[in-house]
């Protein structure tokens, strides 16, 4: 999904956050090189392990398959969403967002074929690139030559643009998840158990990730324009990229694609509370610049 900025960007301002590294490669550290490992080591703890004795063994791995997937894909949408809500720098999360973009390009498919692989789930590599080539590259042209087009035209058609398409894109939001709900209700509403089982991780996951990368935040003393974002960007997910590979590589109806359904059903309501979490805690961080 191609989702318009609802935010106004100083293109300018944008240049200057390379004289301000730390928030963004916290991001990247956290997204990279911590969640996806966590997220499977979550998944092989609770669904090996824990929840062992309530779950066979080859619903177990098609679960701990749709976490992993999620684990692997960044939030790249919403986060501007979470961004304006915390006050958030809007250029530095823009630049955030387009980073890990531009790294889920290579590093989304060699990960998620690494970490399925270490869980004994054999996947073909030529989905797990389809599956970037259509979710996240296609986008990405698709958005660049946008704007390039747009503003050959005129320096306002841009704006104007992103003006009109904001309404639809709220509607195609609403419209995938209502449609991801759909068709796993029926599942979602016989087997409440399982559906609690995956949150556990989940929520796990979130909450940890999060206030791990908070106090990192704090410890390198980020402004709270940009600590915000950051930290919230590593709690949430991709969810329309992970929904669509787990649906590709193991059906409509597998127990990946309903992993990632719960994935989407506990997201929402988890990042709200950290949001307000975020704003009643300005007062732990530095001063934002000026």
């Amino acid at each position: 999904m191609i989702y318009p900025m609802m935010i106004q960007i100083d293109w300018s301002a944008v240049k200057d956050v390379g004289k301000k590294p730390r928030g963004l490669l916290l991001t990247l550290v956290v997204n990279w090189l911590i969640k996806p490992f966590t997220m499977a080591a979550l998944g092989v703890l609770f669904f090996q392990y824990i929840f062992a004795p309530w779950v066979d063994p080859q619903s177990a791995s098609e679960y701990i398959a749709g976490m992993i997937l999620l684990g692997v894909a960044p939030c790249t949408a919403m986060v501007f969403v979470w961004s304006q809500l915390v006050k958030g720098d809007a250029n530095y999360t823009l630049v955030q967002v387009s980073v890990n973009d531009l790294i889920m390009v290579v590093a989304f498919a060699p990960i998620a074929a690494f970490l399925l692989g270490v869980t004994n789930l054999s996947v073909p590599w030529e989905t797990l690139v389809l599956s970037t080539v259509l979710y996240v590259v296609l986008p990405l042209a698709a958005g660049m030559a946008t704007r390039y087009a747009l503003q050959r035209r005129s320096a306002r058609a841009v704006g104007n643009f992103v003006a009109a398409l904001k309404p639809w894109s709220v509607v195609g939001l609403i419209a995938t998840v209502v449609l991801l709900f759909g068709f796993q209700a029926e599942t979602i509403v016989a087997k409440p158990l399982v559906i609690a089982m995956i949150a556990v991780p989940l929520l796990i996951q979130t909450y940890g990730l999060f206030f791990v990368s908070y106090f990192a935040a704090r410890l390198l003393k980020l402004p709270h324009n940009i600590a915000g974002p950051a930290c919230l960007i590593g709690g949430s997910n991709f969810f329309e990229l992970g929904v669509a590979v787990a649906i590709s590589l193991f059906g409509l109806h597998s127990g990946a694609a309903l992993a990632t359904v719960v994935g989407v059903l506990v997201e929402v309501p988890v990042m709200l509370s950290l949001v307000g979490f975020v704003n009643r805690t300005q007062h732990w961080f530095a001063p934002q610049p000026a």
